[in-house]
């Protein structure tokens, strides 16, 4: 009898902990499949956006020949202008290897552009090696260029943010900086705790949480340098070693 009762426990035991690792198993690939769903519209509407700037970007060019041939010089440099400096936005944006990503920077150029805020991004990497999959780097960005906006919103004057992309030898780096206010430095071991946050506002504190728990998960690094001039979150994930 208490051979069959330590039998069925065990088997109680043990259908409980297959059930414990489905259900953790189904709420990863739920998480998934919304970031790779929200990848997807993304790139949507950057192939929307794109192919909408092409059909303007041919009347352009018929208003510029026209400028040209009455010789309104002026006129068209003001014209052309804002038009440039729109186009390279989205050269810049789309440089990467990985659609999510070039997708995500379009979005957030909107969101920094309707908040006043002037976005210059800066790719000098591929990515093509990058580890860390496309929505989990999505999640990382959105959140850090999110602060970044949100730093800004009570600042007076110029609104500045950017993002450098780049590698080294052993590395890849992303560089979100922003021209708010300074992180005192007994803050900036604080601002990746749950919750934590400066905003009175609910729905804050938890961006640079859940950055901070996808750097662990996938082996990368953040380091926060903040001065008069600009604060800087720099994120560093190591290259996929050859063998």
């Amino acid at each position: 009898m208490n051979i069959s009762l330590i039998f069925c426990l065990l088997v109680v035991v043990v259908l409980m902990l297959c059930l414990i690792w489905i259900l953790v198993l189904h709420e990863r690939l739920k998480r998934q499949y919304e970031a790779l769903t929200e990848s997807f519209y993304r790139v949507q509407e950057l192939n929307g956006e794109l192919r909408g700037q092409r059909h303007d970007y041919l009347n352009h060019l018929q208003i510029v020949y026209g400028m040209m041939e009455l010789e309104e010089y002026e006129e068209l440099h003001d014209y052309l202008e804002p038009i440039y400096k729109d186009m390279m936005k989205v050269g810049k944006a789309i440089r990467t290897s990985i659609p999510a990503v070039n997708a995500l920077l379009m979005a957030k150029m909107s969101t920094a552009e309707a908040n006043g805020t002037d976005f210059y991004v800066e790719v000098k990497s591929d990515l093509k090696s990058l580890r860390i999959e496309p929505w989990e780097l999505c999640k990382v960005l959105s959140n850090l260029i999110d602060n970044a906006i949100t730093a800004l919103q009570e600042k007076e004057g110029e609104r500045r943010m950017g993002l450098d992309i780049s590698e080294d030898r052993e590395s890849y780096l992303f560089a979100v900086s922003n021209n708010g206010p300074v992180i005192p430095e007994e803050k900036k071991g604080l601002i990746f705790r749950q919750g934590f946050t400066t905003k009175r506002e609910e729905g804050h504190g938890m961006g640079l949480y859940i950055v901070a728990g996808i750097l662990k998960e996938n082996g990368g690094t953040i380091r926060v340098d903040s001065g008069e001039r600009e604060t800087v979150f720099t994120v560093r994930f190591a290259k996929e070693v050859k063998e």
